[in-house]
């Protein structure tokens, strides 16, 4: 009798266990299906057989729809069906395209007529609410209460077409651009170019540019599934992107990259070896390495740092926590090391992360509300017993 093959290919895993491409994805990048290169054609996966029989035996366990809502909710789970992005084969894919040979050429106006469907936009603001900064005020407050302002007044987005909310988008995004870099001098230049301008580093441009084009859109994260239940209500652009940024502010999110500052800095005082050590020590996160759905290295932070000449902490840090973790630098880490080659300001790798992910969340805003759906789960209670 013929041995079954030990390595399986991505139909055969399928079939077997009777679960969509991006839930196999989960499981390999989880850990629960070991999964190597095909040999005949590299693009591609294999993936172990009795990993892919186990996962199968306990997937069919799971009968209640309960069960199936419950785990559908966990980091890593698809929620909703989407065309806008997904990361296969350890590669972010923008409707199809590889969002890291897209960064070698394009601009996020570009990007932005990709996801949306339509022509590059221009990111201009020509009526937003004035928002009067004070001394104590920062980028990112000047950035919310601007979105606040828009989301207060602008009409719902339920009824209305999606060649006018792909308009009011680029006017949002452009107040967004105005309240954390001040007015542009010019109509409306690409964001990269304004970035460079605002920061005063023109040799900056096109590093800014291929981080704004790789950060841009990343599947259902936690704010762009925020602002898909915003948008399922039929709230206004302005509302839903305001949601998206208030999400994006948390430090398991957007503001990783001040974690991987602290972290460098903890390096250049006493050693990278000594501050992993102690990091680890005192239970913290390490937000400079690793990504769950990158098990072979964050593909983006590769295209990032390509042409980056990392100073010396940084390439010091990196040897060193990817000799301890096993687990290579990822996008925070590379954008922290950006801000650092180019003397950006301090919140500088969260202004781009915000600036780009606009973009992706109004592809998904736009995606949501062509669905005409609310977004409704339910809780499974745990309370006390109910009396009655």
């Amino acid at each position: 009798m013929t041995k079954p093959p030990l390595w399986l290919s991505a139909a055969q895993a399928l079939e077997l266990m009777q679960v969509r491409p991006q839930t196999l994805y989960a499981s390999v990048s989880r850990g629960r299906i070991r999964a190597k290169p095909d040999a005949a054609d590299p693009r591609r996966s294999l993936y172990h057989r009795e990993d892919v029989q186990r996962t199968a035996a306990r997937t069919r366990g799971r009968r209640t729809s309960e069960a199936v809502a419950s785990e559908a909710i966990q980091w890593g789970e698809p929620v909703l069906p989407s065309a806008v992005s997904t990361v296969a084969d350890g590669r972010l894919w923008y409707r199809g395209q590889d969002a890291c040979l897209l960064a070698e050429h394009a601009t996020l106006e570009e990007v932005a007529g990709l996801l949306w469907e339509s022509a590059p936009p221009r990111f201009a603001c020509t009526a937003s609410p004035q928002v009067h900064s004070t001394k104590q005020s920062t980028p990112l407050q000047a950035g919310l209460l601007a979105l606040a302002g828009r989301a207060a007044i602008d009409a719902p987005s339920r009824g209305r077409s999606r060649a006018v909310l792909q308009a009011e988008a680029a006017e949002v995004i452009g107040t967004l651009a105005d309240a954390l870099l001040g007015p542009s001098s010019s109509s409306a230049p690409p964001l990269h170019a304004r970035l460079a301008a605002a920061w005063r580093r023109p040799k900056a441009a096109d590093a800014l540019r291929r981080a704004l084009v790789l950060m841009a859109d990343h599947e259902l994260n936690a704010s762009t599934f925020a602002a898909r239940v915003t948008a399922s209500t039929g709230a206004s652009m302005a509302a839903c992107l305001l949601t998206g940024l208030s999400t994006l502010t948390g430090p398991l999110h957007g503001g990783a990259a001040a974690a991987v500052q602290a972290l460098v800095r903890s390096a250049a005082a006493s050693g990278s070896d000594a501050a992993l050590r102690e990091w680890l020590a005192h239970d913290r996160a390490l937000a400079a390495f690793g990504h769950p759905l990158y098990p072979q290295g964050d593909a983006r932070c590769a295209a990032l740092l390509a042409d980056v000449e990392l100073p010396p902490v940084f390439a010091d840090l990196r040897t060193a926590g990817e000799r301890l973790l096993g687990e290579a630098v990822n996008i925070d880490f590379a954008l922290a090391a950006l801000a650092a080659v180019h003397k950006l300001p301090t919140d500088a790798p969260l202004t781009l992360f915000a600036l780009a992910r606009t973009v992706g969340w109004t592809a998904h805003v736009l995606e949501q509300q062509a669905t005409g759906q609310l977004i409704r789960p339910r809780a499974r209670y745990t309370g006390p017993a109910l009396t009655r």
